[in-house]
């Protein structure tokens, strides 16, 4: 009998939708995991002309049925994944499926789930209640869940007027209750830091009881997408063996780096980031850190 035959490269199951114009979801989930050496296999939820943040009149296409036979497929190809990382999803049926590619094609995986509820203390237009519940069981089924402040509230039930500022407390109580639900980490983005000009992003360890905290200056932007870069970047350090500081360092930085890199050209914002600009820098090795503990 012939060994079996070891993959040359390590897949990762995206699923998120995918946008023709107008970057993130799986426009930037697979260019970032590729060029971190990893086989990107998409399980699209929809597909959209352009993103929703800035456009009007955008076509939309919901693939749920796709999605089903996609999976059904990959079952009986018996694949297998080193990851299953999850974005924007469309229904309480899109997140069945997901639970149903964890338990399948994502046997011994790395499960990283994107909640994608709501941003700035408000739902997005295309979620409900239904769907916050539905994604607070699929947290709870993660290793990994990388909510903004926003959808941490909303996974909590707690109100959303809370979210403009929290301070330090309330941050780390936040993390741990997250972590109780089932999650081993727990990154919460979008966080203002103590300097006006500054953000931060916060990560928990329920292992260690151990917070660490990655901050950054203030860019006077929002570019859509920038959520599923920093995701797909954690995802991708994390399975390369590093340490969710230096994750988590790695991927703050990368966003930053593609902000700078976009603000000083003056494109409009709903066009995103210029991604292609700074890809290389993903193949460059870990320098000096700037993580602390909190």
């Amino acid at each position: 009998m012939m060994p079996p035959v070891p993959t040359a490269v390590r897949r990762v199951a995206a699923i998120h939708d995918l946008s023709g114009f107008g970057g993130g979801s799986l426009a930037a989930a697979i260019p970032i995991l590729s060029s971190m050496g990893f086989q990107v296999c998409a399980l699209p939820t929809a597909l959209l002309s352009t993103h929703t943040g800035g456009f009007t009149g955008f076509h939309f296409r919901d693939l749920t049925d796709d999605m089903a036979a996609i999976l059904a497929h990959w079952q009986e190809l018996k694949l297998r994944f080193a990851a299953i990382y999850s974005g924007f999803l469309g229904s309480p049926e899109q997140i069945r499926i997901v639970q149903e590619a964890c338990a399948t094609v994502g046997k011994d995986a790395l499960i990283v789930v994107d909640p994608v509820l709501g941003d700035n203390g408000a739902l997005y237009p295309t979620m409900d209640d239904a769907m916050v519940a539905g994604m607070r069981k699929l947290a709870a089924h993660a290793h990994v869940i990388t909510p903004n402040v926003t959808e941490a509230a909303l996974l909590l039930g707690e109100p959303l007027d809370m979210v403009s500022a929290l301070p330090t407390q309330v941050i780390k109580d936040w993390a741990r209750r997250l972590a109780a639900t089932g999650p081993c980490w727990v990154v919460l983005t979008g966080l203002p830091a103590a300097a006006p000009d500054r953000t931060q992003t916060v990560a928990y360890d329920r292992r260690t009881d151990k917070f660490w905290r990655v901050e950054c200056d203030y860019v006077p932007a929002s570019y859509p997408g920038t959520g599923d870069m920093f995701a797909s970047v954690l995802t991708g350090a994390l399975l390369q063996g590093d340490s969710l500081p230096i994750a988590l360092d790695r991927a703050v930085h990368f966003v930053a780096l593609a902000i700078r890199a976009t603000f000083g050209h003056g494109a409009p914002e709903r066009e995103g980031v210029l991604l292609e600009r700074v890809l290389p820098s993903l193949a460059a090795p870990v320098s000096l850190s700037s993580y602390q503990l909190l």
